[in-house]
C-alpha cells in the first residue's frame, strides 16, 4: 500500500494521474453500445475534405435545422446543411461571431453547458429558444469533452428530435474512472436505446490508449441515426469508409480498434 501511494504520489507530481483498468466485461459492455452497422441508407460526406467533414446517412429530407454547438475556423459542415434547406444554429463561447456569414445561420456566443446563465446554456434551453415545436433536427457537436454532463442532462424528448447526431467523443480512454461509470458510459447506453450507430471515425490528432481488453481512442467520431428511420441493420463490412479522410492529412492514420467497433 505505500510503494503504491509512492507511486501515485510521484505520478502526480509529474502531471500525471494512475488509474485501475475496468472489469474486461463492463468495459466491452459500454462499448457494444458505439458497435456500428450498415442502413438502407448510404452516407454521404459533408463538410470539409479533412478536419470539420462528417459522414452521415442519405436521409436528410425534411430536417428544419442543424445544430452546431463547438465551431472551428470553418464551417463548410452547416454550409452544406443550408445548401439543403436546413436553417442552422452555432454556439461557441469562446469566439465572437462566426466564420459563416449566411441569412440563414444564426450564432450564439455561448458555451453549451449543464446551466443556462451567463455564457453558458444548456442544449434544451437553446433548442427551445431556437426551434419550438417537433420538426426533425440535426446535431453536429464538438465541445471539447463537455459532451458528456451536457448529454447527460438533455431529455430523451429532446434527443429523439435529433434524426441524426454526430459527436466527437473525447476522453473514451477515462472509461475506467469515476467519471467513465457514472457519465460516460450511461451516455453511451441511452444513446444506443435510441439511435444505431451508423459511422464511425478515429480522429488522429490523438493515438490509442492500450489497454489489457485492446486499444482505446481518445478521439472518435460517431454518426447515429434515429432508430425509426432505419428497417435493415447489417453488420458493418469495413472500416474506414471511401469517403473517410483523416482530419490532419500529415499525420498517419489511425484504425478504429476492434474494441470500439465489434469488427475483428
Amino acid at each position: 500500500m505505500r510503494i503504491s501511494r509512492t507511486i501515485r504520489n510521484l505520478a502526480g507530481s509529474q502531471g500525471y494521474v494512475l488509474r485501475r483498468e475496468p472489469d474486461g466485461a463492463a468495459l466491452r459492455a459500454v462499448l457494444a453500445g458505439l458497435h456500428p452497422v450498415q442502413t438502407e441508407h448510404a452516407l454521404i460526406r459533408l463538410g470539409a475534405a479533412h478536419d470539420g467533414g462528417y459522414l452521415v446517412p442519405d436521409d436528410l429530407d425534411g430536417i428544419a435545422a442543424v445544430f452546431s454547438p463547438g465551431v472551428d475556423t470553418t464551417a463548410e459542415f452547416e454550409r452544406d446543411c443550408i445548401a439543403r434547406g436546413m436553417k442552422s444554429f452555432q454556439a461557441d463561447g469562446s469566439i465572437a461571431s462566426s466564420p459563416l456569414v449566411d441569412p440563414a445561420n444564426d450564432f450564439e456566443a455561448r458555451f453549451i453547458g449543464i446551466d443556462s446563465h451567463g455564457d453558458t446554456i444548456t442544449l434544451g434551453d437553446w433548442v427551445s429558444a431556437k426551434a419550438p415545436g417537433s420538426d426533425d433536427l440535426l446535431l453536429q457537436m464538438d465541445i471539447e469533452g463537455h459532451e458528456w454532463l451536457a448529454l447527460a442532462q438533455t431529455s430523451d424528448a429532446l434527443l429523439k428530435r435529433f434524426r441524426v447526431i454526430v459527436l466527437e467523443l473525447h476522453h473514451l480512454d477515462a472509461l475506467a474512472t469515476d467519471f467513465g461509470r457514472l457519465v460516460m458510459g450511461p451516455v453511451i447506453r441511452r444513446l444506443a436505446r435510441h439511435f444505431d450507430v451508423v459511422h464511425l471515425h478515429a480522429n488522429n490528432l490523438a493515438q490509442p490508449l492500450r489497454t489489457r481488453e485492446g486499444e482505446l481512442l481518445e478521439l472518435v467520431e460517431v454518426t447515429l441515426l434515429r432508430k425509426d428511420r432505419s428497417t435493415r441493420r447489417d453488420p458493418l463490412g469495413q472500416l474506414p469508409h471511401p469517403l473517410d479522410a483523416d482530419n490532419l492529412p500529415d499525420r498517419p492514420p489511425i484504425a478504429i480498434p476492434p474494441l470500439i467497433s465489434g469488427m475483428t
